[in-house]
């Protein structure tokens, strides 16, 4: 048994699909975040129970590669899954274009009115049995994000499985229906695909000229059904002056407003709370981007002062560690390289998991849950027009600051490869949560916060003189930008920190690993001293061009594997404890700086690299390489200059 959920986006499907399955799918507020579907696994009535969350999708019929994935994958599930169709009640007309879509599938079928409250709000009022009668199939009201109603709908999923309920076809206009039904006779006929697709919902598909389903249905239609549909086709487009798409487009959303106003009447809506006041501020064409500067900058102050707090005390533990072993294993310096390196790769972790990534994710899963994270796109969307590019393209670099494997798929909700090519290439050069420990790790604990703030103004401004250069060796008119913004809402403690574990978690399984397997490799590297022909063979390039030490080399090409790695074995290549003092001693505050600037924008992690090939391709990905490479030895041969003079 399957429950596919299906919804437009910010409709709150995921919510609903974490508060049943875990965090296992990440609940965004962007068109199209959710670029791959997920699934988990529930027990119900004895029986195992397959949920999948679609991306999100305005509607089945579309070009958006992320929509497109919804509805391929909605056109090849198994016929007995049940749709969990989860509408945004508040906007319930808009919403019934896509049911009624679901419902020509004639599949098992269940609907969640969700956002129940902001109908209250809105002072509208919805009678949910009306509803469901002209519907044919259980209507639940519920409000995804506190969990009310939410188990409700899924058993009542569970009986239209048990029971096979199928929702009432909603037939359109006299004109259309009779040739609609003259195509579904002989596709009917057809036999290869009895039990799959309906004739009707096939008929509709093909006048749609659905790009998914239609070369497939027309392969193995006979002349004569060809003739039938064809002829079809050709006398609505004749009869309406307009392509039969359009046509069944504008039946559908006359059909969705006539079920909206049987069902649903609307008063007085609240008085004028908050979140519009808010908006009047946050959104403003001149004090929004004061506000945006503002609160970035103090997200960035709390994570950079809560980690100064916090890290001394990881720090001086590991270090009381590694004195104990060095005195107890001075006869074995074999075993002690491997235990130096293990607990260094173990305290390191959890030194900078704590003190740095708990509130990093904490702030962005409030950013996140607030709706703000939307707005920071729709204030930047000029700001990407001028760099030529589409204002959709905030939303893969936003996620990039979270991680950027996740921003790189989400380039594909954009439809143009050439935007595709460069917002992925600008994505790749965001400064994800690894490369944040470095620049807070070293930068903002050894030189200042400022400085560390710096670099990441360096980096906006890269990205823009980057942008332009792309975009003018790559032309292209980008069109302008439609995107839904999230209502605001108070963040809630337990998604909050849902949402913080399962980003952290992932620090945890993958990166935490890697960064001990690549401390214990760099001492037992220095044990055999293998590191120095390394140093030996980068020296030219680490000490001549970036001025740094040369024992630096070795740190460079291990910190591929995962940026967080950079940190922790430049401490364990230069003999030195993550204290400040320890590393002032080996680097000065100018190399450590130019060191950071280079690791920023520098080759992407291995993770990275293997998604671009997959979204691009492997000439692509080595261009975007070399490009990132190109940047960060301007960048840190620039510092180096720079601090000389001054």
């Amino acid at each position: 048994m399957e429950f596919i959920l299906v919804g437009q986006p910010n409709c709150g499907k995921s919510t609903i699909f974490n508060e049943v399955i875990g965090y296992k799918s990440m609940a965004g507020n962007f068109p199209g975040v959710t670029v791959q579907y997920t699934q988990g696994d529930i027990v119900m009535e004895d029986k195992n129970i397959t949920v999948t969350d679609l991306p999100g999708t305005y509607s089945l019929q579309t070009s958006d590669e992320a929509e497109l994935a919804a509805a391929h994958y909605l056109f090849n599930a198994n016929p007995e899954a049940v749709i969990i169709n989860i509408i945004d009640a508040s906007v319930l007309s808009r919403s019934l274009e896509l049911t009624l879509q679901l419902i020509e599938m004639q599949r098992p079928m269940a609907i969640a009115l969700n956002m129940m409250d902001e109908v209250k709000h809105k002072g509208i009022q919805i009678d949910v049995e009306s509803l469901s009668n002209i519907l044919g199939v259980p209507v639940i009201p519920t409000v995804g994000r506190k969990g009310d109603g939410v188990f409700e709908l899924f058993r009542e999923a569970h009986r239209a499985s048990i029971e096979n309920i199928i929702p009432h076809i909603i037939e359109s206009n006299s004109t259309v229906e009779p040739v609609i039904r003259r195509m579904a006779a002989c596709l009917e006929e057809t036999n290869h695909f009895a039990g799959h697709w309906n004739p009707r919902f096939m008929a509709v598909k093909l006048m749609e000229k659905d790009p998914i389903i239609r070369e497939d249905i027309e392969r193995h239609l006979s002349p004569e059904a060809r003739a039938i549909i064809e002829n079809g086709i050709a006398e609505l487009e004749k009869n309406h002056h307009r392509k039969t798409e359009f046509i069944i487009s504008s039946i559908r959303h006359n059909l969705a407003f006539d079920i909206f106003e049987q069902v649903a009447r609307v008063g007085s809506a609240g008085k004028k709370d908050l979140r519009q006041k808010l908006d009047n501020v946050l959104m403003h064409p001149i004090l929004g981007y004061i506000f945006l500067v503002g609160i970035l900058y103090l997200v960035f102050l709390t994570i950079f002062k809560t980690g100064d707090l916090v890290e001394p005390l990881f720090t001086a533990a590991i270090e009381k560690a590694g004195f104990f072993l060095q005195r107890e294993l001075a006869s074995l310096p074999l075993v002690l390289a491997g235990l130096t390196g293990l607990l260094d790769g173990i305290g390191g972790g959890i030194a900078i998991a704590v003190p740095f990534l708990f509130p990093f994710f904490i702030l962005l899963s409030i950013l996140e849950d607030t709706g703000y994270l939307a707005r920071i796109a729709y204030l930047t969307d000029n700001i990407m027009h001028r760099i030529g590019l589409h204002g959709m393209s905030v939303v893969p670099m936003i996620l990039g600051y979270g991680c950027t494997v996740p921003g790189i798929l989400a380039t594909r909700i954009l439809k143009s490869p050439r935007d595709k090519f460069i917002t992925a290439t600008l994505t790749a050069m965001i400064p994800c949560s690894a490369r944040m420990i470095v620049i807070f790790g070293l930068v903002g604990a050894l030189v200042s916060v400022n400085a560390a703030m710096m670099i990441y103004a360096i980096n906006i401004l890269v990205l823009g003189i980057t942008g332009k250069f792309l975009a003018m060796a790559f032309p292209e008119v980008s069109p302008g930008l439609i995107m839904e913004i999230p209502r605001y809402h108070a963040p809630d403690a337990k998604t909050v920190l849902n949402k913080t574990w399962f980003r952290l978690k992932e620090f945890l399984v993958v990166a935490w690993p890697l960064i001990i397997i690549g401390s214990v490799i760099m001492e037992l590297t220095k044990h055999f001293r293998l590191h120095e022909p390394i140093n030996s063979a980068m020296a030219p390039f680490t000490t001549g061009v970036l001025g740094l030490p040369a024992a630096v080399g070795v740190v460079l090409v291990f910190g591929i594997m995962r940026k967080e790695l950079a940190l922790f074995l430049l401490a364990s290549a230069l003999n030195v404890s993550l204290d400040s003092g320890e590393l002032l001693k080996a680097m000065t505050a100018p190399q450590i700086y130019s060191f950071t600037l280079f690791v920023t924008f520098y080759v992407p992690c291995i993770a990275t690299i293997a998604v671009l090939a997959r979204e691009l391709s492997w000439r692509k990905a080595g261009a975007i390489t070399l490009l990132t490479l190109t940047i960060a030895v301007i960048l840190a041969a620039g510092a180096r200059i720079v601090f000389a003079i001054i």
